[in-house]
């Protein structure tokens, strides 16, 4: 990459597919700027360090999330909303489980208005059942540790029963819909 066309996002497009590849384990200011082909002092024009470099990233992984979620509910509502909702958030896991677990989870400047994005979709979602204000909000906060818990545990085989985990998170799914469903 010639160091013109060196930007942030580039910056970040650089240490992302460093993540893809090898884990967030090895990710340093160091690698990213050896695959970008520039030296290291080069990135503290787009990034001061490292922290800041994980929470842009993080900013990114969730507005992937936010992306693909939101497409997933569009024209869909109540259970089939979260049904969708859920199924694609395991599949972006899934499918990029190094990103996903680089995600840093405390809201951090840059990724807060990526995981409003998210937030606001799961409180849309949760309208069709009546839900608003701080029953929304604690209904998105079980939904996310439901979601991302068993994302985390699938990502790293923490699992080892031999159950389908597919049935399981079948299972997860529909508890999440009865409790929605469930009078307060």
């Amino acid at each position: 990459m010639a160091r013109a066309a060196l930007t942030t996002d580039a910056v970040v497009d650089v240490a992302l597919l460093a993540i893809d590849e090898k884990g967030p384990a090895a990710l340093t200011l160091s690698a990213v700027a050896d695959r970008a082909g520039v030296a290291t002092p080069s990135l503290y024009k787009h990034v001061r360090n490292l922290a800041e470099l994980r929470d842009l990233m993080s900013a990114r992984i969730m507005n992937e999330i936010a992306a693909q979620v939101g497409e997933a509910v569009l024209g869909r509502s109540a259970d089939e909303a979260i049904r969708a909702l859920m199924v694609a958030w395991r599949h972006y896991a899934l499918h990029h489980p190094h990103r996903y677990s680089a995600l840093v989870q405390t809201p951090e400047p840059h990724t807060a208005e990526a995981g409003a994005r998210l937030i606001n979709i799961m409180l849309a979602t949760f309208r069709a059942y009546g839900m608003a204000d701080s029953a929304a909000i604690h209904a998105a906060r079980c939904l996310r540790a439901a979601v991302h818990g068993f994302a985390v545990l699938e990502t790293e085989g923490a699992f080892g029963l031999p159950e389908k985990l597919d049935e399981s998170y079948d299972l997860l799914i529909h508890m999440m819909i009865t409790g929605l469903r469930a009078p307060r």
